[in-house]
């Protein structure tokens, strides 16, 4: 099951995913107020489900305002790819320097690697290195209920960002050309901000693509 919740004046998608064994993961924590945490919290705790871990898209600020809190709250390991280091050290300047109160800092504990497999419960989610908006930005695929979390690569209408620090236009259009439209039509896109939306749709209607 995918669980979407939408945080923070920046309407980021965070999400749960949980299956029938009730273990779940966190991906991209983007809640900032205490009432937002208190949300997240409330969810996993009210449906009984078990946290075996947070899972990092990326991340930008936005992306991990609520990491620390998850990380105590359940006690699990915060797991990101190795090339967002440099993103993540950078995110409580940003912070400041936007005039963005509350963002606790997070480290992270273990590395994400292109082409493995993060496994719990009874769910298989494959991993696929996708940078362009993010240099360690990564995806994450499940098979066998035919979708993909997909962070801020493709959006429904659009494309993430480039104009950021360690960012690549280019490397993202390959990113998305490569993992996510060899998958097939009717892949369901959950994107880090926006409704989701599917494969095929995007490849017969995105404008940044000429398919």
């Amino acid at each position: 099951m995918v669980k979407k919740f939408t945080f923070s004046p920046f309407y980021e998608n965070t999400y749960v995913i949980s299956d029938n064994s009730d273990e779940c993961v966190i991906i991209d924590p983007g809640c900032l107020s205490q009432v937002e945490k208190e949300k997240l919290a409330s969810y996993i705790i009210d449906n009984n489900l078990k946290p075996k871990a947070l899972l990092q898209t990326h991340t930008h600020l936005d992306h991990v305002f609520g990491s620390a809190f998850s990380k105590r709250k359940f006690n699990i390991k915060m797991y990101i790819h190795q090339a967002d280091l440099p993103v993540l050290s950078d995110v409580e300047m940003r912070c400041k320097q936007w005039g963005i109160p509350g963002y606790e800092p997070v480290t992270a504990d273990e590395f994400l690697e292109d082409g493995s497999v993060f496994r719990f419960g009874n769910t298989a989610l494959h991993v696929v290195h996708v940078p362009g908006h993010a240099p360690g930005h990564v995806a994450f695929i499940n098979k066998e209920e035919r979708y993909i979390i997909g962070g801020d690569c493709l959006f429904k209408g659009s494309i993430g960002r480039t104009d950021f620090p360690l960012c690549s236009h280019e490397d993202l259009i390959h990113s998305i050309e490569k993992h996510f439209f060899t998958l097939p039509d009717d892949y369901v896109v959950y994107a880090g901000h926006m409704d989701e939306t599917t494969i095929g749709q995007e490849k017969l209607t995105n404008p940044f693509f000429n398919l």
